[in-house]
């Protein structure tokens, strides 16, 4: 009786485990398929197909860091369904993922429904090119930026002259993969091709094959690389 109690509360463990599971990956697929082909200024949408077996649970921030001071091992995805570069990496990163046999990454979204922001600072450039800050960042925010700054890039804006201007701190951009092996940093990438120059235009096979040799570096643990070379210049 003892081992028959055992295996029922075992079996109940699993299908609980398993309904969480699938519920995080279908909204997940929801929220990014529910606004494919919508406009967005005078563009649109990239369409994307999200597997409904994808990885992602959304998270808050704050979950993130109660797991990096609790030393916890994990991957976390920052970005959001609206990011247009994200959706440019979304698909080939649920392939590589399941490649490598990734069953879980926690995903934090960085803007609400209106594109405000809900976790980074924002900066914009005065009408004589000075950095000025529109919002503070959250004190959840700035300590992830602590955590991360091995492998984070530079804040900039483009002023009107095409040129960047640094506004003085890091920046996490979307889409970033980070991946945390016991509380520690240890690499990171966007899974961005350098041939890819708008986050709009057409994925061409080389484009997506640059996306899968990024997430095949980042998903594959032997490989302690610390972040792309070129990491920031195009996200958001």
């Amino acid at each position: 009786m003892k081992k028959f109690k055992l295996i029922t509360i075992l079996l109940l463990g699993v299908i609980l485990f398993t309904g969480c599971s699938n519920k995080n990956a279908l909204k997940f697929k929801e929220d990014y398929e529910g606004i494919n082909g919508k406009e967005i200024g005078e563009k649109k949408y990239r369409e994307v197909s999200i597997d409904k077996d994808n990885p992602f649970v959304e998270v808050s921030a704050e979950k993130i860091l109660k797991m990096i001071e609790d030393k916890k091992t994990f991957y976390v995805y920052f970005g959001d369904k609206k990011c247009p570069w994200c959706r440019s990496v979304i698909e080939k990163a649920i392939k590589v993922s399941k490649d490598y046999d990734v069953d879980k990454i926690y995903y934090v979204s960085i803007w609400d429904d209106d594109f405000n922001e809900i976790l980074r600072d924002k900066y914009k450039l005065d009408d004589k090119g000075k950095v000025e800050k529109v919002s503070d960042g959250t004190d959840t925010y700035n300590k992830l930026l602590k955590e991360f700054d091995s492998v984070l890039s530079d804040y900039t804006l483009t002023d009107s002259n095409n040129k960047e201007v640094k506004v003085g701190e890091k920046r996490i951009y979307a889409p970033n993969f980070i991946y945390i092996n016991e509380g520690k940093v240890v690499k990171m990438t966007e899974g961005i091709s350098e041939k890819q120059k708008d986050a709009f235009q057409e994925l061409s096979d080389e484009i997506l094959d640059d996306e899968e040799k990024l997430f095949k570096d980042f998903f594959n643990n032997s490989t302690q690389c610390s972040k792309d070379g070129w990491l920031g210049r195009y996200s958001l």
